[in-house]
């Protein structure tokens, strides 16, 4: 018998969001970055555009500001499309997608700034 594997959907990441989808906004992901559901990002303040959270950027891109709720491909070209959760939701710790060179620091750091967005960041039970 043949193993099947779902890909990771919103129920997998996202517990709560407030109604009138009040959570979310519409943004654009920054050309040359392909990402998926549960992507940890942050805001370039210079454009309003999001990249991949970055904590050892020196600008704007090492504070997180949301967590992505949709695969957004910006392979080529900036990506209108992308959906991130930027206030008033419950995602599961699990489901996040990091850095790979995230320190436990620096984790911790980025979920204290989503908490002070009032996204909170929680283990599935």
């Amino acid at each position: 018998m043949s193993i099947i594997l779902q890909p990771k959907d919103l129920a997998d990441l996202l517990r709560f969001e407030a109604e009138s989808r009040y959570s979310r906004e519409r943004v654009t992901l920054i050309a040359g970055h392909n990402l998926t559901l549960g992507t940890v990002v942050a805001t370039d303040t210079a454009t309003g555009k999001i990249a991949p959270l970055d904590p050892a950027d020196t600008g704007s891109l090492n504070q997180a500001t949301g967590v992505l709720i949709n695969d957004c491909d910006a392979t080529s070209a900036d990506n209108p499309d992308a959906l991130v959760v930027v206030r008033h939701a419950v995602v599961l710790r699990d489901a996040l997608i990091w850095p790979e060179t995230i320190t436990a620091e620096q984790r911790a750091a980025a979920i204290a700034q989503l908490r002070d967005l009032g996204i909170l960041v929680r283990v599935a039970v």
